[in-house]
This record gives structure tokens, sequence and C-alpha cells, in this order.
């Protein structure tokens, strides 16, 4: 296995044709196509499924350009500080449930790093997903709650999936409501005061199970239930419907306005909020800086 190679497949799947790639990569497509095979008989895997449309990237292939990506990139870190190349366009990618401080943070690091070429990408996506992004290394980091409910079962998904759990802190749930909410007055919020309002809640998809929801208490009964997809649309809704949703009570005004406020809920619960990494994994500049970021934020918001 070569460097080349490596930056070969990276480049295949960067397109999606061993074509286009070969173009970019300025050799024959033959070339191309027999580095490809003799890497994945010596890694002993399939990277690229080839159908009638193109190729494909496997599901271990997947994970296998996620590794290299890393190898690549410490390569051109070398590469940059001894022999003065000109810089590649850096990589990273976070997995999160919806929350404005990792928004924040997000900014952050690509400001600190001031580069002219990057491919960065934050996904806020459903929980399963994000276990599953950073289990194959789609992204790096990852972000999301436990609580007593759901503990049990996402510590035994990280375990299944070789990650670890980095707690970065404890909250308390919290109600967000409209700053005109007729309970926005209130200094705590009970449950019961919020039966006659809409509740708002995160779509899970087909892994809704309740241990996979994104607000803590999801199993309480409620009659009037709202499902989102993102978190322009629920705060949306709870300014246009006095509706609510259950989270951290951390809120970043610089993305969500003065028109959200968040109110303590009289509960006995809290909720970890942490960030998952696969294990013994070694972390990328961008990555590190972001942690960093998330924990400076979480005061800033808080």
């Amino acid at each position: 296995m070569t460097l080349q190679q490596l930056r070969y497949v990276i480049t295949v799947a960067e397109k999606g044709s061993i074509n286009e790639a070969a173009k970019e990569l300025f050799i024959t497509q033959p070339s191309l196509t027999k580095a490809i095979k003799e890497l994945e008989s010596e890694m002993q895997i399939v990277i690229f499924t080839r159908t009638n449309k193109g190729i494909v990237v496997s599901n271990e292939g997947d994970e296998f350009l996620a590794y290299a990506r890393q190898v690549i990139e410490q390569a051109d870190l070398l590469e940059e500080k001894y022999l003065n190349v000109k810089k590649k366009s850096p990589r990273f990618s976070v997995s999160t449930q919806h929350y404005s401080f990792a928004v924040n943070a997000f900014v952050e690091v690509i400001r600190k790093f001031k580069g002219d070429k990057y491919d960065f990408t934050l996904r806020e996506t459903q929980t399963y997903e994000i276990i599953e992004d950073v289990a194959r290394l789609k992204s790096e980091v990852g972000i999301l709650y436990t609580s007593s409910k759901n503990e049990e079962v996402i510590t035994k998904m990280l375990k299944k999936n070789n990650l670890d759990f980095e707690e970065l802190f404890v909250a308390k749930p919290h109600v967000f409501i409209s700053s005109k909410h007729p309970l926005a007055k209130n200094m705590t919020i009970f449950l019961s005061e919020l039966d006659p309002y809409p509740y708002l809640s995160f779509e899970q998809g087909d892994n809704n199970a309740f241990y996979f929801s994104e607000e803590i208490l999801s199993t309480l009964d409620r009659d009037k239930n709202i499902k989102v997809r993102d978190r322009a649309t629920l705060f949306n809704l709870v300014i246009g419907l006095n509706g609510y949703t259950v989270s951290t009570g951390i809120i970043c005004k610089e993305l969500n306005g003065e028109n959200i406020i968040a109110k303590p809920l009289e509960v006995n619960e809290y909720m970890h909020i942490g960030i998952i990494r696969a294990k013994n994994m070694h972390l990328s500049r961008y990555a590190k800086a972001y942690i960093d970021e998330l924990k400076r934020q979480l005061h800033v918001c808080r």
C-alpha cells in the first residue's frame, strides 16, 4: 500500500468516476483501475462496487476511505512543514444533535484556521446516524446526550462500534419557548403547565425508538405532537404556535435570536451531553480545535 494508491482511491470516491479521476490525476484509466485493484487485493476488501451507472463506494470501502483520508492528511502536514509543499484542502466532519453551541464552535474553527481552501461538513442529523457516521469515520466527532432512560442502550451501541463518550457537561432539562409565550414570565415550568401547548421534537426516521429521541422525557404522553427535521423549522413553530421543546437550556443568541428563551423544567432528570469519537483514533488538528471551541462555547452561550 502506498500513499499514491490512497490518493487514487480518495480521488475516485470524490469524482464518482474512474474516467474523471484519471483525468484529475493525469494518468490513464487502465493504470488507475489496475492500481485500485492491486490495493483492494492487498487489503483484502472491495472498496468500489462497479455498476452499469458507474462506481459506488462499498460499506467497507467507506470505512477504509475514512482511514485513508486521515493518513493522507498527516502526510500532507509533513510535506507542508518540511518540504514547503502547497497545502491541500483540509477535510473535517462533525455529526451532531441539534445544538446551537455545536454550530457556533464549527464557525469559530473555520475562522481560526482562515484557510483559502477547505472541505468541512456539519451534519445536524438523527441520533442513530450520528453513531453510524462516527463508527464509519464519516465524521471525526459526534455530539449527543445520554440520560437515565437511554444510557444503557446508547452505551452498548458505542461499545459495539468501538466508540468513546467524553462528557462535556451535565444539564438540567429546560423548556425552549417563545419570549411571548404565556409561560415566558415563569421562573420555572411544571410539566402539567405545558399540557395545552404543542410539543415539538426532532423526527428520527426509521430509528424512532425512545432511546434515540433527541428530547429527554420523550416517553411521556402528549395530546399535541409535531415532529420536524431541522432546528429552524422547530423554532419557527415554537414561535408561531406557542409550542415548546425540551433541551439543554443552552441557547446561543447569535444564531437563535432573542425570540427563543429557556426555562428550567421541574423534573428529577439530567442530560449528559458529550462527544463521541473512535477509540484510539488520532484526531486531526481541526477536530482538536473543534473540541476546545465546544468547551469555550458552553461558557459563552450559558
